[in-house]
């Protein structure tokens, strides 16, 4: 009896303050936060890609914030492409008011997929991200130009899948011996070894499937192009860039980190994306 009580009051504890938060963060999406003057702000849902996680975006997101932003930054599972982006477009039905869609690396393609369907996404923010057309892979893109050193870098471990599952069953990371020179080279090493032994693994059946119809073709789009990427080459990234009409600025000798190692020049795309469509 004693334990039926207290999950009732824990229960009615956690709807109160389902409640309350839900009703103080629409009352701030409506404001727009601190510093929203009245004006409606969008949520920028940041989306990480393989290799890293979402503290990649700590300081981009700290920026947002003190600018009166709502900010998520959801784990991308990383598993496969059509359940990471079903996963990040039902985080994007949960949010109400605009939203702007940030990706980086794969989470690039994410939320190519991801966009589609939701009429309060605004824009679409690529940072050194994969842009991917219809039908096209990860592992094509890299290659689509020379550059790219992540294939020779690349480890593959396997993970169980269910039986006569098409999943390969093979996670990739990059070689720690490595992570410094092909990811993030303009960062420490005494930063970049901890984020190697840290770093989340793709899954290799989630890199070579195959996109489907992508959201910039109907969504206004933003490109941070990383000048040094030894990931996804620069020259790789001006043609997505290119054929999705993005917006774009170049970081000249940013790697493929560049919200890490240059985060002023991505917030700068992601407000501009703000101003550009309310």
């Amino acid at each position: 009896m004693e334990d039926t009580s207290r999950r009732r009051v824990l229960g009615g504890m956690l709807a109160a303050g389902a409640v309350t938060l839900g009703a103080a963060g629409q009352a701030s999406a409506a404001t727009g936060g601190s510093g929203g003057g009245g004006t409606v702000r969008p949520t920028v849902v940041l989306v990480h890609g393989v290799f890293a996680d979402a503290s990649g975006w700590g300081a981009v997101t700290a920026s947002l914030l003190d600018a009166g932003y709502q900010v998520i930054a959801p784990a991308n599972p990383l598993r496969d492409l059509a359940g990471d982006s079903a996963y990040v477009s039902s985080v994007v039905a949960s949010l109400t008011g605009p939203v702007i869609l940030v990706g980086h690396s794969y989470g690039g393609e994410v939320i190519t997929n991801a966009g589609r369907g939701h009429a309060h996404v605004k824009a679409l923010v690529y940072v050194a991200a994969f842009a991917p057309d219809e039908g096209e892979t990860a592992l094509e893109l890299a290659d689509k130009y020379p550059g790219s050193r992540l294939k020779p870098a690349l480890v593959a471990r396997p993970y169980p899948v269910p039986a006569g599952s098409p999943d390969p069953g093979l996670d990739g990371y990059i070689d720690p011996a490595k992570f410094h020179d092909v990811f993030a080279q303009d960062l420490p090493r005494s930063r970049t070894r901890i984020m190697a032994t840290a770093q989340r693994p793709g899954s290799l059946g989630g890199l070579g499937s195959p996109s489907g119809v992508p959201a910039w073709k109907s969504l206004p789009s933003w490109y941070v192009v990383a000048g040094a990427d030894r990931v996804i080459p620069p020259a790789v990234q001006r043609f997505m860039a290119g054929r999705a009409g993005s917006r774009t600025v170049e970081v000249r000798g940013a790697s493929h980190v560049v919200m890490m190692s240059r985060p002023d020049a991505v917030v700068r795309q992601i407000r501009a994306a703000d101003r550009a469509t309310r």
